[in-house]
């Protein structure tokens, strides 16, 4: 942990998921400064205009009201719901918590590999009947995945992927070697990436420029023996073009946990898709992805009372 400092005369509002053990270290790492913490966004709003830091949401109208507010720190990774276009507009700065959740994503993208691959949901039917039935089922090793995001969670899946001898594969907006990752393409050639991949798994954030990149010929573009995996954002893949690629068996399958609409509605034909297995957005629910949450917070507290630089600012206009 950063050495403290005071953060006199600082105003400091936090909402969300906080512990008291949590709260404990956030004081003691600004002694000086007034934290104050909020059950709910509304209660928090009411005394916005006292604010200099929320860790939390805001909305429009008490940005509005926030003359003091120099800094959000979003509790998300994704920071979506915060680009409101008063927020984009303002000066105040908005940072994500990029990378808290990157562990427990790689690990929840390597479970529906397994899954989808050894056609997991045949044995668990089968337990359920009693019933004793063997079958040949492909190896992860020696097959190739397709990461389309190399952040945070898209880097620490490919370290993992390499554990089981596979060839991985990238995306990125601007191509440079990256650890663990076999070969690197740019956008222009994502349609060359596709067709290499027996696994598509999206880590990317959904910005104007991902959003929808995912078409029907992007889908059919992948081998039809290869499986779609997202775990970011929904949307990046077109939701129309996704359902025709596994009613129709261009793809072979699919593993969910993001989705365009959340909660995903009962009536959402993706629950009843062939061979897809639906996660509502749970990958990166765990204590440890909880706890590195506040552990950026509290470095970037002692970057912003020293006047340095902040982690994981977002580029509002780009979206992440």
């Amino acid at each position: 942990m950063p050495e403290s400092t005071t953060g006199a005369g600082l105003t400091i509002f936090l909402t969300g998921e906080v512990n008291a053990q949590q709260l404990q270290e956030i004081r003691d790492t600004v002694p000086a400064a007034d934290v104050r913490y909020f059950d709910t966004q509304t209660e928090m709003e009411r005394e916005i205009e006292l604010a200099d830091v929320v860790a939390g949401a805001i909305t429009a109208p008490a940005l509005a009201r926030a003359k003091k507010l120099k800094w959000v720190q979003s509790w998300g990774a994704g920071t979506n719901q915060q680009l409101f276009p008063e927020m984009v507009a303002s000066p105040v700065t908005l940072t994500s918590v990029a990378g808290n959740g990157a562990i427990s994503m790689a690990e929840h993208a390597v479970m529906l590999m397994l899954m989808l691959a050894r056609d997991t949901r045949r044995w668990l039917r089968n337990q359920d009947e009693k019933k004793w039935e063997r079958w040949f089922h492909p190896e992860l090793t020696g097959q190739t995945c397709g990461i389309i995001g190399l952040g945070y969670s898209g880097q620490d899946l490919a370290l993992k992927l390499k554990a089981f001898h596979m060839r991985v594969i990238g995306l990125r907006r601007t191509p440079r070697p990256t650890p663990n990752v076999d070969e690197v393409f740019p956008r222009e050639r994502l349609h060359d990436m596709l067709a290499q991949s027996d696994f598509v798994v999206v880590t990317a954030p959904r910005t104007p420029e991902t959003r929808g990149m995912l078409g029907e010929a992007e889908l059919r573009a992948m081998k039809p023996s290869a499986f779609y995996i997202c775990y970011s954002r929904g949307g990046i893949a077109d939701d129309a073009a996704l359902l025709r690629a596994l009613n129709e068996g261009w793809i072979a399958g699919a593993g969910l946990d993001a989705h365009t609409q959340e909660p995903l509605p009962p009536d959402s034909p993706f629950w009843t898709a062939p061979n897809t297995i639906i996660t509502p957005h749970n990958s990166a629910t765990s204590p440890m992805s909880r706890e590195r949450r506040i552990e950026i917070f509290i470095e970037n507290l002692q970057h912003f009372v020293a006047g340095e630089p902040l982690r994981s600012v977002v580029n509002k206009e780009a979206g992440y």
